[in-house]
């Protein structure tokens, strides 16, 4: 097709990334239609009065320390429409059962509250977060081997570490806190915490807590991405939203296609075509191979006051993580990793009305919470989570004004991505990390010269980054829209 013949690019779904591949290509000079088939814009970016009227609850993500950091949002002027980040007094809160808590400041703070293991926290976390440019900047996309010599040695030096289980590297500890520490921010792998990896996640969330924050959007998470939206805009891009797109001959001319859909769409809106090109027989097979990962149960509560927590510091952090020790939260994920639903599981907690009020009337609060389930697990925990944030606030109970439940079926009817409830857009083992969702050179793009995906199953994969989006975009116009 000829330029100037029809649009040069469609880009069907309007999550983060889907937005950021949109925007890539409008800021090229390429004309772009974004096509999502809810009423709005945002995917698992979106906010919504989910429990009670003028309680503002986050239906999917909540809490952006990936976001915050993201090169790609960092480049854009999201602040002119209406972005605004909402940073904590204190990052990250694990509360233990003894009634004290851990609280996450900056790096030295955090070390100091270590005692005994203050001096293997800057020596493990250190160096990540000092070099953060590098390790959530060149180290995360796809698997290329840095250019320059202190890059490379970042990368050996994170990469030997990142590998390993999170049991492994919480030996380095000699005390019950730090470990659980490192378990908490390990947890959100998804992974059993004996899984080889599972140690990349606990070393990138704990040197995020003190190279960028973990904030909220004041006014939720819809803000981000209708600030997304309204830049596209400006840009001269186009969003066609309440289509669902089920042929692809219904799509206007085009030059480029962009997916953010996770294989199994994929595979139901253009396997056929896919199978046509060279290697397609073989690319079609790769995407009906690619695993998800546990779901997830979410719950929304609107509480008539805060969380009385044992210790008040928790009561400052936007996000709390729930689960006791190293050993119960490895136990825990390790059951979801095992097809069975735990007892006692690891819980992910947001409280973002400790920052910001707006999202609830005078006085009230919301709470985000969810924990992991084996994929598509009709097992309610909803009496399991309130439990475990009971355990650390008692009369928690007594605050609450309403409670409403997703399930990993009711999340994947909300998001079509959310497969089984997997938020993640795949399982992130070693297996398919870096070869999301099959292994290729540039895996964005397909047997088909003008089809790319750019959803969370490409690299660098789950979170509210639009890395996945930029990337595939920029692939797009080194080939078909050169």
């Amino acid at each position: 097709m000829r330029r100037g013949d029809g649009l040069d690019a469609i880009v069907v779904g309007a999550g983060p990334n889907g937005l950021a591949a949109a925007i890539t290509l409008a800021r090229a000079g390429r004309s772009v239609r974004l096509v999502e088939a809810e009423p709005t814009v945002g995917g698992g970016c979106r906010s919504a009065e989910l429990t009670l009227p003028g309680f503002v609850h986050d239906v999917c993500s909540a809490v952006h320390p990936m976001g915050r950091s993201s090169p790609f949002f960092a480049g854009l002027p999201l602040e002119r429409h209406g972005l605004r980040w909402l940073e904590p007094e204190v990052q990250l809160a694990h509360p233990l059962d003894d009634g004290s808590a851990l609280a996450l400041r900056d790096l030295e703070a955090t070390a100091r509250r270590l005692g005994p293991d203050a001096r293997a926290y800057r020596d493990l976390v250190g160096p990540a977060a000092r070099d953060w440019d590098v390790v959530f900047g060149d180290l995360a996309g796809p698997f290329h081997v840095p250019r320059t010599a202190r890059k490379l040695w970042i990368a050996a030096r994170f990469g030997l570490r990142a590998i390993q289980p999170a049991t492994l590297l919480a030996r380095r500890f000699r005390t019950p806190a730090a470990r659980a520490l490192l378990a908490g921010c390990a947890a959100h792998s998804m992974l059993s915490l004996s899984e080889p990896l599972s140690g990349a996640f606990g070393l990138v969330f704990l040197a995020s807590t003190h190279a960028a924050g973990w904030p909220v959007v004041a006014g939720g998470s819809q803000r981000l991405a209708d600030a997304l939206a309204a830049y596209l805009r400006e840009l001269g891009g186009e969003i066609a939203t309440g289509v669902r797109v089920e042929s692809l001959d219904a799509l206007p001319p085009h030059r480029a296609l962009l997916l953010d859909l996770t294989p199994k769409q994929v595979l139901a809106l253009a396997g056929d075509r896919l199978r046509r090109h060279r290697g397609g027989g073989r690319y079609v097979r790769g995407l009906r191979q690619f695993r998800y990962g546990p779901g997830v149960f979410k719950l929304d509560l609107a509480l008539d006051g805060p969380i009385p927590w044992r210790d008040p510091e928790v009561g400052r952090a936007a996000t709390v993580h729930l689960g006791g020790t190293l050993e119960e939260i490895a136990a825990a994920e390790a059951a979801v990793a095992q097809g069975r639903v735990p007892d006692r599981p690891f819980v992910l907690l947001a409280q973002p009305t400790v920052i910001d009020p707006s999202r609830a009337p005078p006085g009230r609060h919301t709470v985000w919470a969810y924990c992991h389930v084996p994929n598509g697990s009709p097992a309610d925990m909803t009496g399991r989570i309130l439990e475990q944030i009971e355990r650390c606030a008692p009369g928690f109970r007594d605050r609450i004004l309403a409670v409403a439940a997703l399930s990993p079926a009711e999340l994947e009817r909300y998001d079509p991505n959310y497969v089984g409830g997997d938020i993640a857009g795949g399982r992130a083992d070693l297996g398919q990390f870096f070869t999301r969702p099959v292994a290729r050179l540039d895996p964005y793009r397909t047997p088909d010269p003008a089809i790319f995906l750019c959803s969370s199953s490409t690299p660098p994969g789950g979170g509210v980054h639009g890395l996945c989006g930029w990337y595939a975009a920029r692939s797009a116009l080194e080939g078909v829209l050169r």
